[in-house]
């Protein structure tokens, strides 16, 4: 039964594979250089004119219909999972762990400024000051 499938499945494959060589156009090959010259030519015409409308077709038939269904799947499947988390379960952690350390923070804050204000002095110097204490 399985060897039955499988030479159906070769066959339809081949079939298809002939069928689409058989629509495709014979192929002219010009005599000369200079007929080969003016092939190239119009197929570079052809190019600048079909290449533009073609990509831009492909780009909203085929990429952004594909990108759109990975972009769906992902924010359903795992974008609002992780959203969810981050809201349940690190965001309350987060904000505990700020207000268990802001008087902490705080603190170490009022020190800083208490230095700050006893080297003041020195940095409030003038700048002119400063360069006459460089050159002497």
């Amino acid at each position: 039964m399985i060897k039955k499938i499988k030479t159906l499945i070769i066959f339809l494959v081949l079939g298809l594979a002939f069928t689409n060589l058989s629509l495709a156009q014979p192929l002219h090959i010009p005599d000369t250089i200079e007929g080969a010259k003016e092939m190239g030519e119009q197929a570079v015409e052809i190019g600048k004119q079909e290449l533009p409308g073609t990509i831009e077709k492909i780009w909203k038939e085929d990429v952004l219909p594909v990108w759109q269904v990975m972009y769906d799947w992902f924010e359903l499947n795992i974008w609002l999972r992780i959203k969810s988390f981050y809201q349940e379960e690190i965001k309350p952690r987060f904000q505990q762990e700020v207000e268990k350390r802001k008087p902490i923070i705080e603190e170490e804050f009022e020190k800083e400024k208490e230095e700050l204000k006893e080297e003041l002095p020195e940095v409030s110097k003038s700048l002119w000051q400063r360069l006459k204490d460089l050159w002497e």
